[in-house]
C-alpha cells in the first residue's frame, strides 16, 4: 500500500454521547464523475464543493497526468481546462488507487472517440464487473478491446442507441451517459441507476450544454450534442458522510444536527434509524438525530439500489444494530464481500453471524475498546463510530488510509461533537493519548 501512511491510526476513547452540529462536505462519488466529465469541453470549468479527500486528489492527479490543466482556487474549488489533453490513456498507477478513474473512459471516448484505461482497483468489497460499461460503449458504436490489463475503446463515430442495463449499475449509467452526450442522435438508457450522484452528473453535463432528460428515473434519454461549453457547478452534499454522522448519533446515544444535506437523499437511512428507536427531525437542508436516553430496537435492513437502503451505509447501520436490543438482520444484496468488518467488530464485543449474504446480529449491551483494522472505506468509518460508543477500553483503528479516501477531516468533525479521538502517526503519540485519557 502506501508506506508513508501505514503508521497513521485513529485512537479513540469512547463512551460519551456525540452532541452538536456538523457540516457535510460535497459528495465524493458525484465529484469523481463530475471531474472526469469536466474535460469533455475545451472551455474552462469551475467546480466547487469538492471534498478534500484522497480519492478526489488521486482523480485530479490522473487528469493532470493526461494533460488537463487544473488550478486549485481553494481547498474545495478547482478550475479545469481540458483543451490540451495530449494522452488518451490513463495510467495504472491511478486506477489501482481508485476505481472511479474509469469515468475518464466515458468522458474521453465521448470527446475524442478514443480512450484507454487500466482495469480498475479501489476498495476490495467484491467483484465489480465492468461488462455493462463495455456493452454500453459497444452499443454506441465503439470497438472495445480488453487485453493486457487495459480497456481500450475507439470509434470512427458514436451513434445513439437503445441500451438496456441487465443490472442497475451507477458506474455504467454514468459512463454511458457521458459518452452518449456527444454521440450522434438519441440514446435511451433503460434500467438506469437513480442515485443522487447520477442526477448530479446529468445536471452538470446539462449545465455544459448537454441534452439529458430523465436522470433520477429508470429511463434516461440523451440527445447528442456536437460540443459542450464551460460552466460553474457546485457538487451535491455527500449522503453517505451524512448517514455516517446520523449513525454516530444513534450508536453513542447522542444528539447531532447534520447540516448541508438534502434530506430526501437520506430517507432510507432516516427510516431505519426511526425503526431502531431514534427520533429524526428534518429541516430544509439539515437533519437532526436524537438518541439520548433512548433504547435502540432491532430491525431488518436490506441494501438495494437507490431509493433503497444504500450499500455504503450497511456497515454503519450494522454497528448501530449490534448494540440494539433483540436480533436484527442485515441483508447485503449489492456486493458479495461487504461483511469483512464483522470479525473486527466481534473484537469489540459484537455478536454477528454471517449466513451467505445475511448478517444475523444479536444485540449486546455495549462495545469495549479494541485494536481493529479498517478493511475498506465505509467499514473503517463504522469501526470508528463503534469505538466512540465503546464504554471501556481504548480503540485503535489501523489502515485508516481507507477512511481518508472518502471522509474529509473525519476526526476533526468528530472532536467537534465531543468525540475523544486523535489521529496519531507514531507509538509515542499513541501512548501519550492513552495516558491522557486513562
Amino acid at each position: 500500500m502506501l508506506e508513508v501512511c501505514e503508521m497513521e491510526q485513529y485512537v479513540i476513547k469512547g463512551g460519551a454521547p456525540l452532541r452538536g452540529e456538523v457540516t457535510i462536505g460535497g459528495a465524493k462519488n458525484a465529484a469523481l464523475a463530475i471531474l472526469a466529465a469536466a474535460v469533455m469541453t475545451d472551455d474552462t470549468v469551475v467546480i466547487d464543493n469538492l471534498p478534500d479527500v484522497r480519492d478526489v486528489n488521486v482523480m485530479i492527479g490522473a487528469m493532470e497526468d493526461i494533460g488537463a490543466s487544473i488550478e486549485r482556487v481553494d481547498r474545495h474549488t478547482v478550475r479545469i481546462n481540458g483543451s490540451k489533453i495530449e494522452r488518451l490513456s490513463v495510467d495504472y498507477e491511478y486506477i489501482k488507487k481508485i476505481r472511479a478513474s474509469y469515468y475518464l473512459l466515458g468522458a474521453l471516448l465521448g470527446k475524442y472517440k478514443s480512450a484507454e484505461v487500466a482495469l480498475p482497483g479501489g476498495c476490495a468489497i467484491g467483484s465489480r464487473p465492468i461488462d455493462l460499461h463495455i456493452k454500453g460503449f459497444k452499443a454506441l458504436g465503439a470497438d472495445v478491446d480488453t487485453g493486457y490489463g487495459l480497456i481500450s475503446a475507439r470509434a470512427d463515430e458514436l451513434i445513439g442507441n437503445h441500451i438496456y442495463l441487465d443490472k442497475v449499475s451507477v458506474g455504467a449509467t454514468i459512463n454511458i451517459l457521458m459518452t452518449a452526450t456527444m454521440a450522434k442522435g438519441k440514446t435511451v438508457i433503460e434500467n438506469a441507476a437513480k442515485e443522487p450522484h447520477v442526477v448530479d452528473v446529468a445536471n452538470f453535463l446539462n449545465s455544459m450544454g448537454a441534452n439529458i432528460r430523465g436522470a433520477g428515473t429508470d429511463v434516461i434519454r440523451v440527445e447528442g450534442v456536437e460540443r459542450l461549453h464551460g460552466t460553474e457547478y457546485s457538487v451535491i452534499p455527500d449522503q453517505i458522510e451524512a448517514g455516517t454522522f446520523m449513525c454516530a448519533a444513534a450508536v453513542t446515544h447522542g444528539d447531532i444536527l447534520v447540516k448541508n444535506v438534502v434530506p430526501k437523499h437520506l430517507e432510507a437511512t432516516t427510516a431505519k434509524l426511526v425503526e431502531a428507536g431514534c427520533k429524526v427531525v428534518e429541516y430544509d437542508d439539515a437533519v437532526r438525530v436524537i438518541a439520548e436516553d433512548m433504547q435502540l430496537h432491532h430491525t431488518a435492513v436490506t441494501t438495494l439500489p437507490y431509493p433503497g437502503f444504500p450499500t455504503d451505509m450497511q456497515p454503519q447501520m450494522a454497528v448501530v444494530l449490534a448494540v440494539a436490543e433483540g436480533t436484527s438482520t442485515v441483508t447485503e444484496s449489492i456486493w458479495d464481500n461487504r461483511f469483512k468488518y464483522v470479525d473486527e467488530l466481534a473484537r469489540m464485543g459484537a455478536q454477528v453471524k454471517i449466513e451467505s449474504n445475511i448478517a444475523i446480529i444479536t444485540g449486546v449491551d455495549h462495545y469495549t475498546g479494541a485494536r481493529v483494522s479498517a478493511p475498506d472505506l465505509r467499514a473503517g468509518a463504522a469501526l470508528v463510530i463503534a469505538g466512540l460508543a465503546a464504554h471501556d477500553g481504548i480503540t485503535v483503528v489501523d489502515d485508516i488510509y481507507y477512511i481518508q479516501r472518502g471522509y474529509e477531516d473525519f476526526e476533526v468533525k468528530l472532536r467537534g461533537l465531543g468525540g475523544n479521538i486523535e489521529l496519531v502517526d507514531n507509538e509515542h503519540d499513541l501512548q501519550k493519548f492513552i495516558l491522557k485519557v486513562s
